[in-house]
């Protein structure tokens, strides 16, 4: 449909779909596991979990012992806590053998309160309460926990993000000092505090860093906080804006990008293939940011961005519903969804719930609608580059500049191809450089290094891919001027040159095809002449295919030949199939390969010129070589020249043989 390519952003066509919040029933979601439970009367009347697949989603009952707070399964599923308390979190085994008998444990202190509580490992989990942390190992077996580690401070909210096992703990009366602790099994590593710069600090100091203003985002393989700044209302505000903390290994987070919204009012946050989608509900759009984008202000210190496109609403959704009773069961229908309502609740990375509806979906990027929303196809490609699936739709962006009414200039087309073959260029060396840490038994530092490592991986286009998708269908097009295409395969040749990249001798032909296709000759000649075709065998045996169309392609071929030098063989069958025997036995000579030359194949082609003088020479030659060798003008038995020693005599006598020593 022609309006989808005004949305860039759209949710999942396959919602996850559970029932939805009612008096009876409470919804609740897990990060780690992303399941989501719907629990009927506090258990009793049945808890149905919906996760990723069926091996994550199952249905049970349990007793109600009161309203259910939180509740999440342990890593491998076999272990179910409930948080039903301020003070206890309960526990149930749910693999062995149906006993599903409850155990518990209290939080330490008569006055602390359990803020929340997160799995970190297989059989550990963690309390959070408003004076710390306590970690503790479950064993199922025994029905009971074993106290790992606690640390004593004091917690306003957290907020933990399950794929890299970190915790984010607020303190200080006003809940700017935030506190990141990195998970091990059976530890727990206190990572150094930093504080949040607020915009206006109240008077007296009361909480004004929300939970809710704050997440934690894996950009390009780093580890982010996220921090929504609400700007404080006057003639000079510019609008909300979010500030991303860079987690550092030792030192505290470093403040290093600001993202401008240009808005205010409610903003929801997910990250999308290492963008970050902001949500804005009062205009009911969507913004995406890329900090790896050159940012147009900095510093030094900090990179200020705008939004990649301008905000625009999610894809609009339809949601299938049962409609009118039939003969056959409930007649199915479609109906239209809210977007961006006040039920939506955002999860990271990528994950909206809507409890009232009943529905989990995903924010996906839409890839297609931005090569007509990004005018910059320079600007364009270093977006694509970084985006997981984009293979296709960059071919299709490189395609479609060099076709009529869409074609760029080719200043523009070189840059987007030096652009590709940066990356290229990269590959390969991360290629050769992994191959020979392998080769000596290193480890990669993927694997040795932590779970931080700098991202350096993007979308890889070879030259097999444009010569597949995009230079050979333009050159074979009608429509296209060929000055234009052969001035675009030069320019990418020349790319790969700049960046050290061994050229594909499937280019050369295509350069070369093209040319003859249009009798440029001429062209060609310059071409080979200035070396812009390097010099291989392939394309020498191209040229050579060319010589009845253009003679001199034959002698080009000879020189290509010889400046290659392991070609010396096919220089020879080239020159025997021309019978031009003189030449090669000069060229023989030259390279010093007549000793090892076979006579037989040299004397069968002199035989069948019919030219007995040609015959005379060449049959002279081998025999000056065999007294050179040997001492001995005679062939060998194993050269098989028999027949030709008896054609010689024949026709010159046994007396023109050189005598026998």
């Amino acid at each position: 449909m022609a309006e989808d390519h005004n949305f860039y952003i759209e949710l999942s066509t396959n919602p996850v779909r559970f029932e939805p919040i009612s008096k009876a029933t409470n919804v609740f979601y897990d990060e780690v596991k992303r399941q989501v439970f719907a629990v009927r009367s506090g258990g009793a009347l049945g808890v149905v979990v919906r996760g990723p697949d069926d091996r994550t989603s199952t249905s049970f009952r349990m007793e109600d012992k009161g309203p259910v707070i939180s509740i999440k399964f342990s890593y491998d599923l076999k272990i179910l806590a409930v948080q039903r308390s301020q003070k206890t979190v309960e526990f149930i085994n749910f693999h062995s053998g149906g006993d599903t008998s409850e155990y518990s444990q209290s939080c330490k202190g008569k006055n602390t309160k359990i803020i929340g509580f997160n799995w970190t490992n297989i059989n550990e989990v963690v309390f959070i309460t408003d004076h710390g942390l306590e970690l503790y190992q479950v064993i199922p077996e025994k029905k009971s926990l074993k106290s790992l580690k606690n640390i004593n401070i004091s917690v306003n909210w957290f907020v933990f993000l399950a794929d890299n096992s970190l915790l984010l703990l607020s303190s200080s009366p006003l809940g700017n000092v935030l506190n990141p602790f990195h998970f091990k099994a059976g530890n727990v590593l206190k990572m150094a505090k930093f504080e949040i710069d607020l915009p206006q600090v109240p008077k007296p100091p009361k909480l004004c860093l929300l939970e809710r203003d704050v997440t934690i985002a894996n950009l390009y393989s780093h580890l982010y906080i996220v921090v929504l700044r609400h700007q404080v209302r006057g003639p000079s505000s510019k609008g909300a804006e979010i500030v991303l903390y860079q987690l550092q290994k030792e030192s505290p987070a470093k403040r290093t990008d600001v993202l401008r919204l240009n808005m205010t009012g409610r903003f929801a946050v997910n990250v999308v293939d290492n963008l970050v989608v902001v949500h804005h509900q009062a205009s009911k759009t969507s913004m995406i940011f890329d900090i790896r984008l050159p940012a147009p202000e900095t510093d030094g210190y900090v990179n200020y961005h705008y939004p990649v496109l301008a905000p625009l609403p999610i894809r609009p959704i339809k949601l299938r519903v049962a409609g009118i009773p039939t003969q056959t069961g409930l007649e199915m229908r479609e109906v239209g969804i809210e977007l961006y309502s006040p039920n939506w609740v955002v999860f990271q990375p990528n994950t909206v719930i809507d409890a009232r509806l009943g529905c989990l979906w995903h924010v996906h990027l839409r890839l297609e609608p931005l090569v007509t929303m990004i005018p910059d196809k320079c600007r364009l490609i270093d977006f694509l580059l970084l985006r997981r699936e984009s293979k296709k739709v960059i071919l299709s962006v490189c395609k479609q500049v060099l076709l009529p009414g869409q074609q760029c200039s080719l200043s523009i087309i070189a840059r987007m191809f030096d652009k590709l073959n940066q990356v290229y260029r990269t590959f390969l060396e991360e290629e050769q450089s992994s191959t020979q840490n392998f080769e000596g038994g290193a480890v990669p530092k993927a694997v040795a290094g932590s779970a931080r490592q700098p991202f350096t991986r993007k979308i890889v286009i070879d030259q097999s891919d444009m010569y597949t998708h995009v230079l050979t269908p333009v050159a074979e097009r009608k429509d296209i001027k060929y000055k234009f295409v052969v001035a675009v395969l030069v320019e990418y040749i020349r790319s790969l040159n700049h960046f050290q990249i061994p050229v594909q001798h499937f280019l050369y032909e295509l350069v070369i095809n093209t040319l003859v296709h249009h009798n440029c000759f001429y062209q060609l000649h310059q071409f080979l002449q200035y070396h812009v075709l390097s010099d291989s065998k392939p394309i020498a045996c191209l040229l050579l295919s060319l010589e009845s169309c253009y003679p001199p392609a034959h002698q080009l071929a000879l020189d290509m030949l010889k400046r290659v030098s392991t070609a010396n063989e096919e220089i020879i069958e080239v020159l025997l199939s021309k019978n031009q025997l003189l030449a090669a036995l000069r060229f023989l000579r030259s390279v010093g390969g007549a000793d090892n030359a076979s006579a037989r194949k040299f004397l069968d082609a002199a035989m069948s010129t019919g030219d007995n003088m040609l015959f005379y020479t060449v049959f002279k030659f081998f025999e000056q070589r065999n007294i050179r060798l040997r001492s001995n003008p005679q062939f060998v038995q194993g050269e098989h020249c028999e027949q030709y020693v008896k054609h010689f005599e024949a026709t010159f006598g046994s007396e023109s043989l050189a005598p026998i020593p």
